[in-house]
């Protein structure tokens, strides 16, 4: 069997943050092709490309990123923790499926695709543009650290802008200006009296309030205003909006931005199951077959200085993925 812990630290140890993965692709190309494997590389923009990988016609599909956030964090194995960035999300992951496939092709098992995207991280246009390609597969089992657990559903998200305005004078004069500031002040605290839906299965509709940015300077009285807020959803969302606008009443003006609507997961008998709040590319890509989402590692260390994954959850997810795909294509 490939030696999965070696294969992750080659992946942490090239840094490929979003919008810079070409050494990584470059890296897993030449994995592949030395074992066999036909890639196909589908150009995203200059420089960056998805990975698809067949022996045949492809039912079941591995796939996850191969970008990172910054900053770069070069790998480490301490005790039975391999450190580094992108050690559990998602590169120890994809070294887990690159090891689990391979296993099955030395098996002659040659229903199998792989599918490695760039842009996750930001955007996800690595994920937009894979869903243009001609896929086969009847299942796709996308990878996020999920704690070694199906996810039965994973929440959705809504990037929402709230702004407020007013009029610029000198601060000496406040009289002749109006403060932007002072009604979304009067606005934030009050979101925590929002009623947001509720599903029995993804739990709670949630929201934070992530940016704040308001006025030029201490001297002047600010014109302007403006908060980003996102939402993660657990089912429709323009029941969100219509409670956000009535909570709103034009005191703010709204804008909304990305949305990814709440999923639910197939799962299979045998695996611990249980929903995320996090999203994915699922989503994104509707075309290559019913969706699983599975992993080793915890979200709660990714995107952390501590990243790491337990070295025999990530041996344990090489015979986990290959049994995923033995019970889809049965």
């Amino acid at each position: 069997m490939t030696d999965v812990i070696s294969l992750a630290a080659e992946l942490i140890a090239i840094e490929s943050p979003t919008g810079d993965e070409g050494r990584a692709v470059d890296f897993v190309t030449r994995w592949l092709v030395a074992r066999g494997w036909n890639v196909t590389l589908q150009e995203v923009s200059r420089g960056r490309a998805n990975v698809w990988a067949s022996r045949g016609r492809g039912e079941v599909t591995l796939s996850t990123h191969l970008d990172t956030v910054p900053p770069f964090v070069r790998p480490s194995l301490n005790g039975d923790r391999l450190y580094g960035r992108g050690a559990c999300d998602a590169k120890g992951i994809a070294a887990a499926m690159l090891a689990a496939a391979d296993l099955l092709a030395q098996e002659g098992e040659e229903r199998v695709d792989l599918l490695f995207l760039v842009g996750e991280e930001k955007g996800s246009d690595g994920a937009r543009a894979a869903n243009r390609l001609e896929a086969t597969s009847r299942f796709l089992v996308n990878g996020e650290p999920t704690e070694s657990t199906l996810a039965t559903g994973a929440k959705g998200s809504l990037r929402v802008t709230l702004r407020t305005r007013g009029r610029a004078a000198h601060s000496a004069y406040p009289h002749l200006g109006q403060s932007a500031i002072e009604p979304m002040l009067a606005l934030l605290p009050t979101l925590a009296l929002l009623p947001l839906p509720t599903d029995p299965q993804l739990g709670e509709t949630t929201v934070n309030i992530g940016t704040l940015h308001a006025g030029t300077e201490a001297n002047i009285i600010p014109d302007r205003a403006e908060s980003e807020l996102m939402f993660r959803l657990v089912g429709d969302v323009d029941e969100v909006k219509r409670r956000l606008e009535a909570w709103v009443a034009g005191r703010a003006e709204i804008e909304y931005g990305s949305y990814i609507p709440a999923q639910h997961f197939h799962t299979i008998p045998g695996f611990r199951a249980a929903p995320v709040a996090f999203t994915s590319d699922i989503p994104l890509l509707d075309r290559w077959g019913t969706p699983l989402l599975f992993g080793p590692g915890s979200i709660h260390v990714a995107h952390t200085p501590d990243e790491h994954i337990d070295v025999r959850e990530l041996h344990d997810a090489v015979t986990a993925y290959a049994r995923i795909v033995r019970a889809l294509l049965a």
